[in-house]
């Protein structure tokens, strides 16, 4: 039987670019575990009673100023572990947001964690999340653009994308993309 090398797949990318349709596939395609950072957030939000689209920033925010800028890495790495422990050699991290979330994962993981950027151009991104039936990330353009720049602004978010490993601009149809996703599943021996 052959030994795979563990590896981490972190999909990174503006609101509306893509991330959640490649995680999706990998998961429901591929088998493969997925890690959601922002449902860490979700989940402390909901936990305080708090509403998902107007308290999401105040709340990544206010537990990066509490637990440090890399709590939700720090928790994420706990969760890889426990796949690695269960002899899952493939990870797939969905929202890397962070310069120093990035950094604290490399620091662990090392040359194992490959970063994917998936990017499109603001208009289409903008435009796929007002579009979404998904009713607890439901956005108006106001709270859509709001938070973007707090991404950018306050969490770093632009590090991990311009340092990815890999990048696929996703302008198409989600069929192009889950192709050039593949050849980069293929190119690094992620499967």
């Amino acid at each position: 039987m052959k030994i795979l090398q563990k590896k981490i797949l972190a999909i990174v990318g503006m609101p509306g670019a893509g991330k959640g349709t490649c995680t999706d596939y990998l998961h429901a395609d591929h088998g493969l575990p997925v890690i959601h950072f922002g449902n860490m957030v979700y989940e402390e939000v909901e936990r305080r009673g708090l509403d998902n689209v107007k308290d999401e920033i105040f709340v990544r925010e206010d537990m990066r100023a509490t637990e440090g800028p890399a709590v939700l890495a720090k928790h994420v790495a706990r969760k890889i572990q426990k796949h690695f422990d269960k002899d899952e050699t493939r990870v797939v991290l969905d929202g890397l947001y962070s310069w120093t979330e990035y950094k604290y994962l490399h620091s662990l993981f090392g040359s194992d964690l490959v970063v994917l950027a998936i990017a499109a151009p603001k208009h289409i991104r903008h435009q796929r999340v007002l579009n979404r039936k998904d009713s607890h990330r439901k956005y108006t353009l106001n709270q859509l653009v709001t938070r973007e720049i707090a991404e950018i602004e306050n969490l770093e978010k632009g590090g991990p994308i311009a340092n990815a490993d890999y990048t696929i601009v996703n302008e198409e149809d989600p069929y192009v993309l889950i192709e050039r996703l593949e050849q980069i599943l293929t190119q690094t021996k992620f499967l």
